[in-house]
């Protein structure tokens, strides 16, 4: 029988925040993977350390089985008191759970709405700088070329990113920070998974889409990792360690120096049209339109296809390419942007290869449609029938960083190139499937700032 999200949530906002409706298959659907033994508590709140195992022998990272984004405006205006309200309820679920996908992972990230009207004077002194863009390094949330005009741009106070393999984890995260305590007003719920294949048995995404009657689940291969069928945590595909840190790269100037150890995390949800994408594009096709044109040596069904330092190419032969096929392929488009050309050493001494890729992605397949619940449903044309889609979460040193990126995703580089071809055509990459609803930038502060960054001051 098909599910849709009004039978599990009725509508309200009640029902939502105290259940996960069709999330809940997930742990009938598939165990919990064996994770390693936790370290000690990070400084930063996106470092979130995976467990690793082979898929076509390349080592990639094991997603969160469960992930779950609360977005928020602030119910209140005494910011001391709730950030010490806050600070107690964060330390509580600090001390309850391990700080890994066994246990719980949480990033609270503030949005410019919190840091122009709530602390504007402390935001003037503090905010980092971006040196190569010569502006903040979290700036307005903008439309991309392929974006379509309708496009949300959201103006949320605060986003809470929760990761566990246990959804129990999440509701009690959940109950804790928007029930327990009276200083948020929820303006949406996301949900959803990743993973659950590496064994060889039929993946999270592949079973949640035919249960939900997904158009085009059948499609889906059985045990990728993603609606799309690629491995997308191949190791060397992410940035490691501490690269996306503001600090690290010397693209920032942290100014005081109380953002050392934050990041900039955009969020976005996009619509994926399976259909499509399967059955308009060829195994080949998707290879070229996932990685790039030329790519010939891809085993037929392969989904983790290798991404490391050596298989990257160069803006020239991006421009090359484009020039003797008429398209680009995803990863080639990105990753003049998104890799280091240089080897470069963080102030730790980690030694960052040429190669090396920045961008810390969190992303995660949803059915949501657009979100599992929202306080708009007008404005955000919340539905209950289920879609393929994916809550696209990334940490980079600073939005332009992330700018770059997006742009190159539409064939406009850093350096003024423009690959001419439509937004959202068959050439552009995967954009001819995807559809981005809504979009919103934050700065996520280390972890000793997590509660109302800058109300102490």
């Amino acid at each position: 029988m098909r599910l849709t999200r009004r039978r599990f949530l009725g509508g309200a906002a009640a029902a939502a925040l105290s259940g996960a409706g069709i999330y809940e298959l997930v742990d009938k659907l598939t165990p919990a993977p064996a994770r390693p033994v936790a370290g000690p508590m990070p400084v930063e709140q996106h470092v979130f350390h995976l467990g690793s195992v082979q898929s076509e022998g390349v080592e990639v990272l094991v997603p969160p089985l469960h992930s779950e984004i609360v977005t928020a405006t602030l119910a209140v205006d005494d910011l001391h008191a709730a950030q010490h309200d806050l600070e107690r309820a964060l330390g509580e679920l600090d001390a309850a759970y391990s700080p890994d996908p066994a246990g719980l992972g949480v990033t609270l990230a503030w949005g410019l709405p919190y840091f122009s009207q709530r602390v504007p004077a402390q935001t003037k002194t503090h905010l980092p700088f971006d040196r190569r863009a010569g502006k903040p390094v979290l700036v307005p949330e903008r439309r991309f070329p392929s974006d379509p005009h309708d496009t949300i741009l959201e103006r949320n106070d605060v986003a809470v990113l929760l990761r566990s393999d246990d959804l129990d984890h999440i509701a009690a995260a959940r109950k804790a920070l928007f029930e327990g305590l009276q200083i948020f007003h929820v303006t949406s719920m996301r949900r959803g998974f990743a993973g659950g294949g590496f064994s060889g048995k039929q993946s999270l995404p592949k079973k949640m889409a035919m249960a939900a009657g997904v158009p085009g689940a059948d499609l889906i291969p059985d045990t990728s990792e993603l609606f799309l069928g690629f491995t997308s945590t191949q190791k060397a595909g992410l940035g490691p360690g501490l690269i996306a840190n503001h600090e690290t790269l010397g693209f920032v100037d942290l100014r005081s120096g109380y953002f050392h150890g934050g990041t900039h995390m955009h969020l976005s949800h996009i619509s994926e049209d399976l259909e499509a994408w399967y059955l308009n594009f060829d195994f080949d096709e998707r290879v070229l339109t996932a990685f790039r044109p030329g790519l010939t040596k891809v085993k037929q069904g392969a989904q983790t296809v290798p991404q490391g330092p050596r298989d990257i190419g160069t803006p020239a032969q991006l421009a090359h390419q484009f020039k003797q096929t008429g398209r680009f392929g995803h990863s080639a488009s990105i990753q003049p942007t998104s890799r280091l050309l240089e080897q470069v050493v963080g102030p730790d001494g980690t030694v960052y290869p040429k190669g090396t890729s920045i961008p810390q992605r969190a992303d995660f397949n949803t059915l949501d449609n657009p979100f599992a619940y929202s306080a708009d449903p007008a404005r955000d044309q919340l539905s209950d029938e289920p879609v393929a889609g994916v809550h696209f979460v990334v940490f980079n040193p600073s939005g332009d960083d992330f700018d770059r990126n997006r742009l190159a995703m539409d064939g406009v580089l850093p350096d003024g190139t423009k690959l001419e071809v439509s937004a959202r055509s068959r050439a552009q990459g995967f954009n001819s499937v995807l559809t981005t609803t809504h979009r919103q930038n934050f700065l996520v502060p280390p972890r000793r700032h997590r509660s109302f960054p800058l109300a102490e001051l």
